[in-house]
């Protein structure tokens, strides 16, 4: 059986449960297999990522390649 196929049988089943125990019971199970966590930014923090989005979009940035090779021949000039 495919993830996909699984994750739909699942939804389905668990659509049809009303016992509230039960389900906070997998939300725990759920909540403690996912890789997502939920982060808090503050304003200050939202405000220097729509300043670094602008700067991307403005091309005001540098390529990791190009970063690594100026890196590099500094590092072979001393």
């Amino acid at each position: 059986m495919k993830t996909a196929e699984l994750k739909n049988i699942l939804i389905h089943r668990i659509s049809e449960i009303d016992d509230v125990s039960f389900l906070e019971a997998i939300r725990t199970i759920l909540d403690s297999k996912t890789d997502k966590e939920v982060i808090s930014l503050t304003e200050a923090q939202l405000d220097d990522i729509r300043a670094s989005k602008k700067e991307i979009a403005e091309g005001l940035f540098v390529e990791q390649e190009t970063l690594d090779k100026d890196v590099a021949k500094w590092l072979s000039g001393k």
